[in-house]
């Protein structure tokens, strides 16, 4: 007999490509859940969703595109009800900090009986470096509506490494984690972190929100990418907070530490002029 899976929505993402490369490393069996894979994994269409679920005993999931815009408590429900139905009972869901719409997904997971674990991350080191944040860094300015806000940015790493502990050992059934980094960073503290590491001037250039909002709708950008930037701006997630020494025992990594690494990849190298 084969060992039943752990499938890792979002398996090629952030997150999810190292919760699986985690779970490999131990021997576990996984299986990849997006829409490329096989069986194929689309948040959109539930008919995908019992092949994906077939024989798996446990699921890190992780929504696309974010768990408090509109519809996703919605969808969130019936998969954990899907899930739990198929007899995959054990949920790992990534969440985030201070989202009142992510946590009303959260409640609509734990809803459907399943033996679940919540991690609430900060903003991710790695939007910087492979998400939203790469073509500012790479052509030297990132242009928020941030003002002098901080942030505690977590590393994709620790976050999954948190996730792989959830999805293998019972003692973190119906626990919520949060999870940040070691120390509170503006963006003008970023770009500096940054500017160090690849040895080029990245600055950091506050605007006004309207701009930021017109950014977004002439590249055809959700919305909902502003708003979320208030949980930067209002300062609900400015405090380092605990979940990562609380599973893992250790310290969170440093930003210095992830810009180093990254940069040290070439994913930062100049463009434009």
């Amino acid at each position: 007999m084969t060992e039943q899976p752990i499938l890792v929505l979002g398996g090629t993402g952030k997150t999810g490509r190292k919760v699986a490369r985690q779970l490999a490393a131990r021997g576990l069996a996984v299986r990849i859940g997006s829409r490329s894979a096989t069986p194929a994994f689309d948040w959109q269409s539930p008919a995908t969703w019992p092949a994906a679920l077939d024989g798996v005993r446990a699921v890190y999931v992780s929504y696309q595109p974010d768990l408090g815009f509109p519809g996703a408590r919605e969808t969130i429900g019936a998969f954990a009800e899907t899930a739990v139905a198929s007899g995959a009972r054990r949920l790992v869901l990534l969440s985030g900090r201070g989202e009142e719409g992510a946590q009303a997904s959260e409640r609509a997971l734990q809803d459907s009986g399943a033996d679940w674990t919540v991690l609430r991350a900060g903003w991710f080191n790695q939007n910087f470096s492979e998400g939203f944040f790469l073509d500012a860094i790479r052509a030297g300015e990132l242009a928020l509506p941030t003002g002098d806000a901080v942030e505690a940015f977590v590393d994709t790493g620790d976050i999954a490494e948190v996730a792989v502990a959830a999805l293998t050992d019972d003692r973190h059934i119906g626990e919520t984690y949060e999870l940040s980094g070691p120390r509170l960073l503006g963006f003008h503290e970023v770009t500096a972190e940054l500017s160090r590491a690849t040895g080029r001037d990245i600055r950091y250039l506050p605007i006004p929100e309207e701009s930021f909002r017109a950014f977004l709708a002439d590249n055809q950008l959700p919305p909902e990418f502003a708003d979320l930037l208030a949980l930067i701006t209002d300062g609900r997630n400015a405090q380092v907070v605990d979940g990562v020494r609380r599973v893992l025992g250790r310290a969170p990594r440093d930003f210095a530490d992830f810009a180093r690494d990254a940069a040290a990849s070439g994913v930062w190298a100049a463009t434009g002029h």
